[in-house]
């Protein structure tokens, strides 16, 4: 059966998207943590982090960076945060925090209620920045 990130992915369900390559895709966390809270993925499905082959896992961590990047130019914040868990989702992927404490990482907080259409417009300010 297919994740709901490989349906994401095949288009059956929506995403307010960020960014796409061949390998990966990076798109707004709908129940965020923090404003502009990103997911990125690997195109193949594959359930932990760790049992993606090496090549997938580069171009992982290598797209998530550009992601980061851009993610920084747009929200205010210290840094990114990365939180690789994996328990909501049989489908590894990769959370980019924009983070002021470490608080903001903590993953047992109440998730924040942004619109689709702010959802849509970080997406597009983080395109902007890209």
């Amino acid at each position: 059966m297919s994740s709901i990130f490989t349906k994401i992915i095949n288009g059956e369900i929506p995403c307010h998207k960020v960014a796409e390559n061949d390998s990966c895709l990076a798109f707004m966390d709908i129940n965020p943590l923090v404003k502009g809270h990103v997911l990125v993925i690997p195109k193949v499905e594959v359930d932990q982090y760790f049992d993606i082959d090496d090549d997938h896992l580069v171009a992982l961590t290598l797209f998530s960076k550009k992601i980061a990047i851009a993610l920084k130019k747009t929200i205010s914040c210290k840094r990114i945060g990365v939180s690789v868990i994996g328990l909501e989702v049989p489908h590894a992927h990769v959370h980019l925090l924009p983070i002021d404490k470490t608080e903001h990482t903590n993953f047992e907080r109440p998730k924040l209620e942004i619109s689709h259409e702010e959802l849509a417009q970080i997406a597009k300010a983080i395109q902007d920045n890209l």
